[in-house]
């Protein structure tokens, strides 16, 4: 792609062409070919021809001063050098990155001759373009990409802000439930537990009352004291000091130790 055109003057100057002229393109030439591209620039511009100015943008190409050269080349008017200023154009543009403008400068070259130098770079630079544009279409999907990782982290950030939220709410919905749940538990408790001690109440009552019924049937079957009871009892309790008056219940009728009082 960097190849370029170079001229030797030395042999093409015309004769009316002065001996200083002849000593300048020979040392331009020279300092060209030592790679001092900067004196071979200075020399090559002190000569007023097509090929020396040729030359003279040559060496700002090699100085990688590729605007000027561009603006130098553009200066050229000659039909004979058209072709190679082109391709040189080319090679310019194309170190600047500016493709499509390297592109166009061989195209017209290739128009005007069939060299295979100016086709290789042709070729060479549109290969590189589409690398070029395959890269940045894949820079931008991976700009695209990196949006989206950021809008699902972002997107993932508030998911779990709200399931954090939910659980919050939940949970403190779960706690109210059950302490909800405690205390109606709590209220059927103390219910079944009064219920209970009721209950247990009113048994108690039921069996005092059976107890009582028991005790009255009891009192009612008893036989009641004889006579001899009845004295037996009052001796005793005369000797104890006790005076007590008992009624026997069968008064007026004789006295029997079998007869009830």
């Amino acid at each position: 792609m960097n190849r370029l055109t170079i001229f030797i003057l030395i042999s093409t100057v015309t004769l009316s062409a002065s001996l200083l002229d002849f000593k300048y393109l020979e040392d331009a030439k020279k300092a060209y070919d030592d790679k001092n591209y900067s004196k071979a620039e200075e020399l090559y511009g002190k000569v007023d021809y097509n090929e020396a100015k040729f030359n003279q943008a040559d060496s700002l190409y090699r100085q990688k001063k590729y605007k000027e050269a561009i603006e130098l080349y553009q200066e050229i008017n000659d039909i004979k050098l058209e072709a190679k200023k082109l391709h040189n154009i080319g090679n310019s543009y194309a170190q600047m990155n500016k493709f499509d403008e390297a592109i166009k400068s061989y195209e017209e070259a290739l128009k005007l001759k069939d060299d295979a130098d100016t086709k290789f770079n042709l070729e060479l630079l549109k290969k590189k373009k589409e690398e070029e544009k395959k890269k940045d279409k894949d820079k931008d999907k991976d700009k695209e990409n990196q949006k989206n990782k950021k809008e699902d982290k972002k997107q993932d950030s508030k998911d779990k802000d709200k399931k954090d939220s939910k659980d919050k709410k939940d949970s403190k919905e779960k706690k109210d439930s059950e302490k909800e749940k405690s205390k109606e538990e709590k209220k059927k408790e103390e219910e079944a537990q009064k219920k209970r001690e009721k209950e247990e109440k009113k048994r108690k009552e039921e069996e005092e009352k059976k107890r009582q019924a028991q005790m009255s049937e009891q009192n009612q079957t008893q036989p009641p004291i004889s006579n001899m009871e009845e004295r037996k009892w009052q001796k005793m309790l005369n000797q104890r000091g006790v005076n007590t008056l008992m009624i026997p219940l069968n008064k007026g009728k004789k006295d029997d130790e079998t007869n009830l009082w």
